[in-house]
């Protein structure tokens, strides 16, 4: 088990190292971009926390603790008290809390069991946490190892909500009650594992007050995460909770079923809640020394052993028997009382609001159980029962309601916040609910029955969420079984369900009622086969409640005793409970246990059978029935008589609540101890003496083993009791004791006749077909099996095999019996189907079985003419009625919908309208139509040349536009056409479900209900037409119908749609859609070995499989049936008549794997490497050398041909292996396909039916067989009369189906224009309105089957879509198998001229004028960010205007269907191969501003989708971001159509809050061409050779300034600064002028003045 364990965890592991996120091109493109971004992307997240994580402060702050146990039990603990002898206990205890991979410790406190800390440990983490349970461990500090105390573990979802009006975890301060093993202090524990939380607590081990806090701080910083421990306040307890005595109280009024191991010493039972009642370990001696330990009231939990405290353990005794089976402790008359006192907080209203949900959960869950029960038997109370069922919860959610909001108004504020935040949070969910059961309600039809039931197993799970509350209130109660001072077996009790509550609903379950206890065994030992065994049954009354209202506890107890002095005062408050009470009044009975048969037992023996005998108990009475050898479903058909049985109490209590009766069925070994198999209980019908006797009937008890289901027991119990002197009365008599049988206790007598199941006269017919996959038995080959049926004691044997080997099919198929059975289904035995080889020397080795415990599929009801004329009559009555009430007149004609294809649009849908009958004893004619669009071909039936040129001229139009597609049109076209169809249809049916789920029933939108309207106006039309020409062609229904669905919103989508043939997408597996094919061959498993319960272990029980059928029908049959077989036959001769043959037959399979998805990584890159591997029998078919290269999702194409042999080649397998470069390939996934159910199946799965015929083209015909020859076989093997083929008419034997070809280019002509192959395949996808004979015929489809590994069960790893054909070797062989290779992907070259843009945003400054500019260019790409091209850089640009003339050229391989551009190239340098992948075919252009110094500024983009692209606007002025728009108002482009687009397009950035705001405009012209038009064409980058563009017009100041110093002097500086650099010259020249004119004006003057 542990490795299983081990090699689930290393394979989960491993699916976790693979799972990595697959990133598009875009998408790492953009990583390199944003390394934030990089980051949070490899982050490996749940779902629902955030990337982007806020930092908080998670704050435990542990108070105190007491109660703890005291006595250490460490090592150095031991050596110090052998030294010292120091008797005191030694514990020193210490909290450690553990969160989020960080663990702090509060301080140490030495030798005490009381400690107080006041200290708080502080976790900064982020919120919200990976982490979510907080680990709290007491423990006690030792020198050498730490013992572990208690553990706790604190789950922050339980805590918390995470809801719009969530809250951040809270909790307490409150106490957390803590358990773990037995506080005996034993060096040797062996049950130290619970104090780790390791299983269930067996033992109080105190309790702890904390409290958790959470602050999220506004940090957003990285820091490692820290634990920090600090010291905090103390707390006033008496604020949060005032204490409390309480009361528990138990009376024992039974104690059987006690093991014999302990039956030598005496035996005690304890009760006990916390340490209160536990009288070996749980005493104190001390009380806490300081005065702040010791606070009131509200003090630490100090527990003195005191006569007036508790009267917990009962008086020892030694048990006695009556059979040495079991024991018992001879009460009597005197039944012990315990009691315990104990001071507690008062925090009952916790558990009284669990306990108010947990009734409405429990009433929930018996009704959606009785709804279950009700459905797996098709009974059509089902639905009135889920109604019910949501009616009490509507009324349990409104007590609830009220409740809460009384409790609200009268609320204390002695509560925490968790308090106050849990009953907020109850009371959303629960009116929430409330509602949603009032709507589940209203919507509730037989059509959506599933569906809510589903709904309201939804209901279930939110309500079991809310019932426990996190904070604790109370501890467990526990009850032990002592025996020579030892624990021997305990349960352990919730204190919630023995609670008083004054308000019934808020009670406790078992408060003041008396209850079966079984007690287990403590530990490990509880679990597995050691623990199925009962330690001890007790019948036990209980009561918890406050002191103040012990006076409720009295009347709940039952009723007969003597009422002592205690009782009589018990409203006094010193008066305790009595120390026993004395029963004056009990009743004698007999017990009759009629033990008839069990079934579906559990596999005991390693043949996988048992030998079950079954133990009655009751009371100390016990008695055993016979042993059944070698069954599963054992027929006893034995009473039990038990005499003398002893109960207690008064006749109207024992009436009321009778004692439960144990029935333990158990396999008889011949060496060792009988091995346990299963436990039922039962409740006994009593009879009194006064009253008169009434018989039982026989019920099936459920048989448990531990948690498991482990059969079914039918039996009845009777506790009779005979008046004085009287012997029977008129109870059945005792029957007479089998002559064949006498056991040890006497005879055995039989179930009597009154009340054992009424026999009639049955016929079981057995089809033995054949066996598959026998496995060895003891090392040896089964080669010579025969099947055995048994039920009832009657045996059927097939022949035996001469060689399975080589034919494992039977030669004799079909057997029968007859025999008597119950007439009720409910009593019908079940049926064993045994598989034994037959070797040499006369022996006989069993290889396995099967049990059929429900015979309801197998059985057979025939119907009679008296029947069927009755239902007739009805229906006729019912329709009357109808009309009559129906004031606006009833719908003569229906609409029929039954297209093969699952309401899938396109051509070859099918729609079928059928009169209604008024008379069904009237036959009419079936109306079928068809559409061909303008592709119905063939020869006409009687069409004139007149008409004949009329519909051509009509379809001239349409075909002249599909003329060109209809050539590019291959299977892949009708593919992808189909998974649209069932897009649509899927789309239009969610939207159907959420009109029809609006509140209450509510009517729809206005436009919705006229549309109706008129739809319900054609619909009248139709009425009325189909009344006046009720014999006629339907014409008038016809136009009516087309009226109606022009009308309709479906017809206005369809309009436009191409006529393109259509098949089924299966989502699933084909079986699902066809019942398995199971109509007459049904698969049983054959197990051997026992059912340990494991799942895994289980499934390698099954040794091999039986292939055949039962069916079981009274007999003789009435004379006046009107039933036939399956196959259309009379029964008279038996049911498996006209079977085909079961001898070997050759087929040719092809089978079809078209892709596969969401497959399992399987290499260390995420991805894998798959291909397709077939097996067949013996025969292998690998596709390894064509395997795909990193792909999940791949796409294979292929179709793989195989010859096979049936039944020896009958399971197809298909696997998807992923190649490996070295080692040994490994297997991704496999499914299995059982063809031969396929191949016999009355559905034809051989291949599937066309929507329509055609010879030639993408939907040629494949079948080797025509329509007409289908239909023909098909009615002979029927035995049916036809098919006769008139103008437009088909009749099989008495129905005649007319058939329409609807022509969408003239909608108001229906004529007969489909030749006669079209009208037997119309025919055909209706097969199964033909009488006797007729079934769903299996249409052509693509099914989606989900892939398994062997080594992972019932993980899936991933889906196959595929499809299988077969044909038999001996007709004529079929044509070429269909091409489904994948599409090439065609190669274009995109072409784009950047003329111009406009209007772009001036990101920059001018270094010298500061004036706005931008210099300007343009980038776009079309398979990705490193596929880029840019244009040369328009500087300068100073009105956003830019002139670039610049061509980019893109080439790429495009697939047109998927409109995909597909893109190979390897990932890295050591990559093998180069890896595919598709993306959309976007081209993305945007317009930046260049920088020389820093980073490119980005100013706006566009993304023009290459199919569907806004048409470019005609100028600048025109183009806004309007073109933009998606609400189908802006006219789109498809550039693979128009191929050439010219015009000016918008750039545009989005803001913060998602609005676009307009960057720039520009001129660009898109040219797409084919590879061959670009290499006769060809054209050069930018503006280089070939076909040049001219140099663009660009402005004189567009230019590199520091490059062009010259211009950017003329252009900058003097074309900006001209009149300042003139002023500034003239400035400098008058300044000079007038500095040399005084200058030299001196000089000159004094020359003139000396004459020089």
């Amino acid at each position: 088990m542990t490795e299983g364990i081990d090699s689930k965890v290393s394979l989960f592991a491993e699916d976790v190292q693979l799972m990595q996120r697959i990133q598009s091109d875009e998408d790492q493109a953009e990583l390199q971009r944003d390394p934030d971004r990089q980051q949070e992307w490899n982050l490996l997240l749940p779902d629902g926390v955030p990337a982007e994580r806020q930092r908080a402060k998670f704050i435990v702050r542990v108070y105190r603790a007491d109660g703890l146990p005291r006595i250490n039990s460490s090592i150095m603990a031991n050596v110090k008290k052998a030294l010292t002898g120091d008797s005191r206990d030694l514990l020193d205890p210490y909290v450690q809390v553990s969160f989020a991979g960080l663990s702090g410790r509060t301080s140490v406190k030495k030798n005490t069991s009381c400690p107080t800390w006041n200290e708080q440990i502080v976790f900064t983490e982020m919120f919200p946490p990976l982490c979510q349970r907080v680990k709290i461990q007491v423990r006690d500090n030792d020198a050498v190892n730490d013992t572990v105390v208690a553990t706790h573990f604190l789950d922050l979802t339980n805590v918390s909500n995470d809801g719009d009006k969530g809250f951040l975890p809270t909790f307490g301060p409150a106490y957390v009650y803590l358990y773990g093993s037995t506080r005996d202090g034993a060096v040797m524990d062996e049950h130290a594992s619970l104090n780790a939380a390791l299983g269930e607590g067996i033992a109080y081990r105190g309790r702890l007050l904390l409290s958790v806090r959470c602050q999220i701080t506004d940090q957003l910083d990285v820091a490692p995460s820290e634990v920090e421990v600090e010291n905090t306040l103390p707390i006033q307890e008496s604020n949060y909770g005032r204490s409390e005595e309480f009361l528990l109280f138990a009376s024992v009024h039974e104690a059987t079923m006690i093991e014999k191991r302990v039956s030598d010493k005496p035996v005690t039972f304890e009760i006990s809640i916390g340490n209160a009642g536990n009288s070996i370990d749980g005493c104190s001696s001390t009380r806490p020394s300081s005065d702040e330990e010791s606070d009131g009231d509200s003090g630490p939990e100090s527990i003195i052993a005191e006569a007036s405290m508790w009267q917990s353990t009962t008086p020892p005794a030694k048990p006695m028997t009556n059979d040495k089976v079991y024991y018992f402790l001879p009460f009597w008359d005197d039944k012990p009382c315990l009691y315990v006192r104990a001071f507690f907080q008062d925090h009952r209203r916790r558990l009284y609001h669990s306990n108010v949900i947990d009734s409405i959960t429990t009433k929930l869950e018996e009704g959606l159980s009785e709804v279950s029960s009700l459905l797996e038997e098709e009974d059509e109370n089902a639905e009135p029962r889920l109604r019910e069922v949501l009616e009490e919860l509507m009324a349990g959610c409104g007590q609830y309601m009220n409740l809460a909001r009384a409790y609200s108004s009268n609320s204390s504020g002695q509560r925490t916040k968790l308090d106050k935040e849990r009953v907020r949070l109850c009371q959303r969910e629960i009116d929430h609910l409330g509602s949603s059961a009032r709507h589940t309600k209203a919507l509730l039809s037989r059509h959506s029955f599933k569906e809510r039931y589903k709904t309201t197993h939804s209901y279930l799970a939110k309500l079991k969420e809310l019932i426990e509350d996190p904070q604790h209130s109370l501890p467990d109660v526990f009850v032990w079984m002592i025996s020579g001072g030892k624990r021997v077996a305990y349960q352990r009790l919730a204190a919630r369900h023995l609670l008083f509550s004054p308000v019934e609903q808020e009670r406790g379950k078992h408060c003041a009622t008396t209850q079966t206890l079984f007690l287990k065994l403590p530990g490990r030992k509880s679990s597995g086969p050691g623990g199925w065994a009962i330690q001890g049954k007790l019948q036990v009354y209980m009561w918890l409640g406050l002191m103040k209202h012990k006076k409720n506890l009295v009347p709940g107890i039952p009723k007969g005793y003597e009422l002592s002095y205690e009782l009589r005062n018990i409203e006094r408050s010193l008066t305790l409970p009595p120390v026993s009470l004395h029963y004056t009044q009990k009743q004698t009975f007999q017990l009759r246990a009629h033990m008839y048969q069990a079934r579906s037992l559990i596999a005991s023996d390693s043949s996988g059978l048992s030998d079950p005998f079954a133990r009655v108990i009751i009371g100390e009475h016990c008695r055993v029935t016979q042993v059944i050898d070698e069954t599963l479903s054992p027929t006893w058909d034995e009473m039990l008589v038990l005499d003398d049985i002893l109960v207690y109490g008064t006749k109207e209590e024992i009436k009321a609540s009778p004692p439960l009766v144990l029935i333990e069925i158990f396999d008889q070994d011949n060496v060792g101890k009988s091995e346990f198999i299963g436990r039922a209980l039962a409740r006994p019908h009593i009879k009194l003496r006064e009253e008169p006797y009434r018989r039982p009937h026989l019920q099936w008890h459920d048989i448990f083993r531990g948690t498991d289901h482990a059969g079914e027991l039918l039996a009845t119990f009777e506790l009779l009791q005979f008046q004085d002197g009287e012997e029977g009365g008129d109870v059945v008599a005792m029957p007479q004791a089998k002559e064949h049988h006498c056991g040890d206790s006497g005879p055995v007598l039989p179930v009597p006749r009154g009340i054992r199941p009424t026999l009639a006269k049955y016929r079981l017919e057995v089809l033995f077909w054949g066996l598959r996959d026998l496995k060895r038995i003891h090392l040896l080959t089964v080669d010579r099996p025969r099947v055995d049926v048994e039920v009832a004691g009657h045996i059927i044997q097939s022949a035996v095999l001469t060689s399975a080997r080589k034919n494992p099919n039977f030669t004799s198929p079909v057997k029968y019996i007859d025999l008597e059975l119950p007439e009720q289904e409910l009593y019908c035995p079940p049926i064993t189907l045994r598989v034994v080889d037959c070797r040499s020397f006369g022996r006989f080795t069993l290889v396995g079985t099967h049990i059929i415990s429900s015979l309801h599929r197998y059985r057979w009801n025939p119907v009679t003419k008296r029947e069927r004329e009755a239902a007739l009559r009805d229906s006729i009555t019912g329709q009357l009625q109808g009309n009559n009430e129906d004031n606006n007149g009833a719908a003569n004609h229906t609409l029929v919908s039954n297209n093969v294809h699952g309401g899938v649009v396109g051509g070859g849908s099918v729609s079928y309208r059928k009169e209604t009958e008024r008379s069904p004893l009237l036959q009419k004619d079936t109306v079928i139509t068809i559409d061909y669009g303008s592709g119905a071909v063939s020869k006409l039936v009687a069409v004139s040349k007149k008409e004949k040129a009329e519909a051509n001229k009509r379809r001239k139009q349409s075909m002249e536009m599909e003329e060109e597609d209809e050539e590019n049109r291959d299977w892949w076209t009708k593919y992808f056409a189909s998974l649209e169809a069932v897009a649509l249809q899927q789309q239009e049916d969610r939207n159907a479900k959420e009109r029809g789920e609006n509140a209450d029933g509510e009517q729809t939108q206005t436009q919705e209900g006229q549309r109706e309207a008129a739809v319900a106006a054609a619909a009248a039309a139709a009425t009325a037409a189909a009344e006046r020409k009720k014999h006629s062609t339907f014409r008038g229904t016809s136009t009516a119908a087309k009226l109606a669905a022009r009308l309709s919103p479906k017809s206005q989508r369809r309009k436009h749609k191409p006529n393109i043939a259509v098949l089924k997408v299966i989502p699933g597996e084909l079986e699902t859609e066809f019942n398995g094919f199971r109509e007459w061959l049904h698969t049983f498993d054959l197990y051997r070995g026992k059912k340990t319960g494991d799942e895994l272990e289980d499934e390698g029980r099954v040794v091999g499989k039986f292939k055949g059928s039962l069916k079981l029908y009274r007999w003789p049959l009435p004379k006046d049936i009107d039933d036939t077989t399956i196959t259309g036959g009379d029964p008279q001769y038996g049911f498996f008549q006209g079977l085909p043959s079961n001898d070997p037959i050759h087929v040719l399979v092809r089978v079809y794997v078209i892709r596969a998805c969401d497959l399992h990584p399987m290499d260390l890159n995420g991805k894998a490497d798959p291909y397709i591997v077939v097996q067949l029998g013996g025969k292998k078919v690998s596709d390894k050398e064509n395997y795909i290269s990193k792909q999940l999702n791949p796409v294979f194409g292929k179709c793989f041909e195989v010859e096979a042999t049936f039944p020896q080649d009958s399971m197809l397998t298909v696997q998807v292996l992923d190649w490996d470069l070295v080692g040994s390939d490994d297997l991704i996934g496999e499914t299995k396909i059982d063809l031969e159910n396929r191949f016999y199946s009355r559905h034809r799965a051989t291949c599937g039916l066309a929507a329509r015929y055609e010879t030639t083209g993408y939907n040629q015909w494949r079948d080797p067989m025509k329509p007409t020859q289908v239909l023909a076989r098909l009615c002979k093997e029927g035995r049916l009369e036809g098919p006769h083929y008139g103008p437009g008419k088909v009749r099989v034997a008495n129905r005649t189906f007319t058939v329409q070809n609807d022509d969408e280019n003239d909608p108001g002509r229906c004529r007969f224009l489909v030749s006669e192959e079209q009208l037997a395949l119309a025919v055909l996808h209706r097969w199964e309105e033909v009488p006797r004979v007729g079934a769903r015929l299996v249409p052509e489809h693509i099914e989606t089957r989900p892939l398994f590994n062997p080594d992972k069960p019932g993980i899936e790893q991933g889906k196959v879509e595929m499809w299988v054909d077969m044909f038999p070797m001996d007709m004529p062989l079929p044509g070429p198998p269909l091409d489904v290779t994948p599409r090439k992907p065609k190669s274009y070259e995109l072409r784009i001229i950047i003329w111009n843009t406009d209007d772009v945003v001036l990101e920059d400054d001018a270094f010298f004028t500061g004036e706005k500019m931008s210099d300007i260019y343009v980038k776009g790409w079309l398979k990705g960010p490193e596929d880029t091209q840019c244009t040369d850089i328009h500087y300068r640009s100073l009105t956003g205007e830019g002139n670039f003339n610049w061509r980019f050229v893109f080439p790429f391989e495009y697939l047109v269907a998927e409109e995909k551009i597909v893109i190979s190239r390897k990932e890295s340098l050591f990559s093998w191969d180069e890896t595919e992948c598709k993306i959309p075919a976007r081209l993305e252009l945007q317009v930046w501003d260049a920088d020389h110094f820093s980073a490119d500024d980005f100013l706006g983009a566009i993304t023009l989708d290459l199919n569907r692209f806004p048409r470019g606007a005609k100028n600048s002025k025109m183009c806004t971001l309007d073109m933009l728009k998606t609400d189908g108002t802006v006219p789109m482009v498809n550039i693979f159509k128009q191929r050439r687009v010219k015009g000016w397009w918008p750039f545009y950035i989005k803001r913060e809050n998602e609005e676009m705001e307009l960057t720039g405009k520009v001129e660009a012209e898109i040219h797409l061409l084919t590879k061959d038009e670009a290499e006769k064409n060809p054209a050069g980058l930018g503006r280089n050779e070939p076909d040049p563009l001219e140099k663009p017009s660009r402005p004189d100041a567009s230019f590199m300034w520091f490059l062009n110093p010259l211009k950017s002097i003329r252009y900058i500086i003097w074309h900006n600064y001209k009149w300042a650099i003139i002023k500034l010259l003239v400035f400098f020249a008058l300044t000079i002028f007038f500095v040399l004119f005084f200058y030299s004006v001196p000089g000159f003057t004094v020359k003139k003045m000396l004459g020089a």
